[in-house]
């Protein structure tokens, strides 16, 4: 690193990095110099000029965003010159754009509007009629309204530079000059809404939050999207106990501002009409009917302790979703008050396989920071930009901004195809690719391979051998579905191995069935799902059991239950889980939904009704369990509290378990599916590219619906 240069900004001595921006050094030490269109991490446009300083020595003002630092030099930010430049470029950028911020949606929250505020740029000297056109509807998430844009660029780069997706672009020249989508009339794209949260100003809004509420009207929530692995830290807008919407705005989290479709606009699932609200009991005729919670605890208990009594023969099924605590719970209730080991939960990658390969060696499990950073990535059998959007994203900006490398091999066409050295491979013939990068990958100083769930079994002995031959550090990331997928696996919902991976036998149990192995079984007196939906590809499982099932929605699981407990969803909880790469984050309960119990209220309920001897378990209570017994989870929780990650270090030795790569089954979501949840998600179901939109679907013959175009008259 070169020796820093020291400069002098408004009579204040700075020492900067030589290359640094101006408008970052000045950061660096308190002074923050206005701009519109600069944006960390993003190409210099130097278009909007607000950001004009004077430099003594320089005959005219300099743009801060593209002047980097100079030894000696001395600059002010803030003098009479500068701020009557900027008054005059804001009442050029107001020329046509309209005086309404009372009604506009951006009010409270507006750049433009603060800059106006702190420089007076109060009154205009043009009196022309300003050009106007109609505010336009792109898609269902985004409509633009041309004479509220600033010219920014913001949203074009955004959508070509961090995302690769090329959905905007500028069309027209002059006054006339606007931003115009990649179909004409209509966006093709991720759908994303970064370009919505990136506008400076009104010009960009989303269709799930136009118009109505204000920023300061709503009770701001960080808490971890529900849908995905990857983690993303979102900041749900709470008005009257409902979500308004979703955003990361103060960059806070693994995730900065990014957030995909579904953590930024696919939260209205937990307000869709469907929603259970009541206890069901199936009655002598087969129907389902609502009755109270005591009653329905009360059915569950009787029957449970029947089954106990006599030896029977239960099967639990767990989740992806549900909380560490929530799953460390069910596994201690099901061996120590059910008294079976027949608990599993649907396993979307083969991480057991990963650490048995490992066989506990120390720093080879990549964190979510790593892909910032590392030199090299290797990219197998995974579509990462449909699959974990938040990974491609890192992956891509560190390509962008640090030169990363990244193969790719995969069986078919990827987006990382764009800027990754690519391979196609068939299933089963992805070694033979990566014989042919071995010595590209081995001139590299380290790299992380990402694998999806095809790589499992032998396969992935035979990768980990392939990376130590490198001769080079080499770090993985098992690629999971869903958004505690690893935390179910660490909390020990499995049927051969404890919280933390410790053998089943050192508690004193036997290995117990797994999920095919219960859903085939003809001889279980009960089955419990929770907060899982295995009858929707296995409709005649577990034909003969009694039934008891907790979601949020009536599934075809809970269309076959003999009891139905209505469950908070994770936008609904306090608690903690774990991301695809070991990350420890906290959940802040945000929305309620009347009627609907935490998934680890019900357990202790359920406990309590049976009479055991459990002293109520309470979230902090279970996580102080889980912090004394699973390994890797004893960890300072500073970070989480203030949105960040703790991460975990699981399994430091062998495993002792029945390997079952069989039983490794990706869901293959994409941007706009996630299950359960994205099925009753309006907005995820009305964009275009969503495999579930309806002028998508081929048995469907409605042609796809006209965008509307509102008139709202400024």
């Amino acid at each position: 690193m070169a020796d820093p240069i020291k400069l002098t900004i408004d009579g204040q001595e700075v020492q900067s990095q030589p290359g640094v921006l101006l408008i970052n050094a000045a950061k660096q030490v308190g002074i923050s110099i206005p701009s519109f269109c600069y944006y960390d991490g993003l190409s210099l446009q130097a278009a909007c000029r607000m950001c004009l300083v004077e430099v003594e020595k320089t005959p005219k003002l300099q743009v801060a965003c593209t002047l980097p630092v100079a030894a000696g030099m001395v600059v002010h930010t803030d003098s009479p010159t500068v701020r009557q430049a900027r008054k005059g470029t804001l009442e050029f950028l107001l020329t046509n754009h309209p005086l309404d911020c009372p009604v506009c949606d951006k009010g409270g929250e507006c750049e433009l509007q603060d800059m106006v505020f702190r420089y007076g740029a109060g009154e205009s000297r043009f009196r022309e009629i300003k050009q106007h056109v109609e505010e336009k509807q792109w898609s269902p998430v985004v409509f633009y309204d041309a004479p509220r844009c600033i010219l920014c660029y913001r949203c074009v780069r955004i959508c070509d530079e961090g995302l690769g997706v090329h959905a905007l672009g500028i069309g027209n020249r002059g006054s006339s000059s606007e931003i115009i989508p990649n179909h004409g009339d209509h966006l093709e794209c991720d759908e994303c809404g970064a370009c919505i949260d990136i506008c400076p100003v009104g010009a960009l809004t989303s269709g799930t939050y136009r118009y109505k509420t204000r920023p300061w009207e709503m009770e701001h929530i960080g808490t971890i999207c529900t849908h995905c692995s990857n983690g993303c830290k979102t900041t749900l807008g709470i008005r009257n106990g409902e979500i308004i919407r979703a955003n990361n705005r103060d960059k806070s989290g693994i995730n900065g501002e990014f957030l995909c479709v579904k953590g930024r606009y696919g939260f209205d699932f937990n307000e869709h009409p469907s929603r259970l609200t009541s206890p069901l009991l199936k009655t002598a005729n087969g129907e389902l009917r609502p009755v109270s919670w005591a009653v329905a605890l009360a059915t569950v208990a009787k029957r449970f302790s029947e089954f106990v009594a006599k030896g029977g023969k239960f099967g639990v099924i767990g989740s992806n979703h549900t909380t560490n605590e929530e799953n460390y719970l069910l596994q201690k209730f099901t061996r120590q008050i059910l008294k079976t080991s027949n608990i599993d939960h649907h396993r979307t990658g083969d991480l057991l396989g990963l650490l048995a390969a490992l066989r506990g060696r120390k720093n080879t499990l990549a964190t979510t920071a790593d892909l910032s950073t590392t030199k090299a990535a290797l990219i197998l059998d995974a579509d990462l930009s449909q699959e974990h959007p938040l990974l491609a994203y890192l992956l891509r900006t560190n390509w962008r901004l640090n030169k990363a490398k990244v193969w790719a091999v995969t069986p078919g066409p990827v987006r990382e195809d764009s800027y990754a050295t690519t391979k196609r491979a068939a299933l089963g013939e992805e070694f033979r690719a990566l014989g042919e990068l071995k010595d590209a990958l081995a001139a590299e100083a380290e790299l992380v391979i990402l694998f999806g769930a095809a790589i499992k079994g032998l396969a992935l002995a035979k990768l980990v051998a392939f990376g130590d031959s490198l001769g080079i550090p080499v770090k993985y990331v098992c690629l999971l579905d869903y958004s505690n997928s690893r935390g179910a696996s660490d909390m020990g919902v499995l049927p051969d191995l404890l919280p933390g991976y410790h053998n089943i036998a050192d508690g004193g149990l036997s290995p117990g069935l797994n999920y095919d192995e219960m859903l085939a079984s003809p001889n279980l007196d009960a089955l419990w799902v929770v907060g899982s939906n295995p009858f929707a590809r296995r409709p005649s499982a577990s034909a003969n059991a009694f039934v008891v099932v907790q979601d949020l929605f009536l599934t075809e699981t809970a269309k076959r239950a003999n009891v139905v407990l209505p469950a908070a969803s994770a936008y609904e909880k306090n608690g903690t889980v774990t991301n695809v790469c070991g990350g420890l984050q906290k959940l802040t309960r945000a929305a309620k939904t009347m009627g609907a119990k935490s998934d680890l209220d019900i357990i202790a309920l359920l406990a309590k009704e049976m009479r055991t001897d459990w002293v109520t378990p309470t979230v902090e209570t279970v996580f102080q369990e889980i912090k004394r017994l699973v390994l890797g989870y004893d960890l300072p929780l500073a970070a989480i509290e203030t949105g960040g990650v703790a991460t975990t270090t699981p399994a430091t030795g062998e495993l002792s378990y029945r390997a079952q790569p069989e039983l490794v089954r990706s869901s293959g979501n994409t941007l706009f599916t996630s299950g359960t949840m994205s099925k009753y998600s309006e907005m995820l179901n009305s964009v275009m590219e969503s495999p579930g939109a309806l002028y998508h679907d081929p048995n469907k013959t409605q042609e796809r619906a006209p965008l509307e175009t509102t008139g709202q008259k400024k």
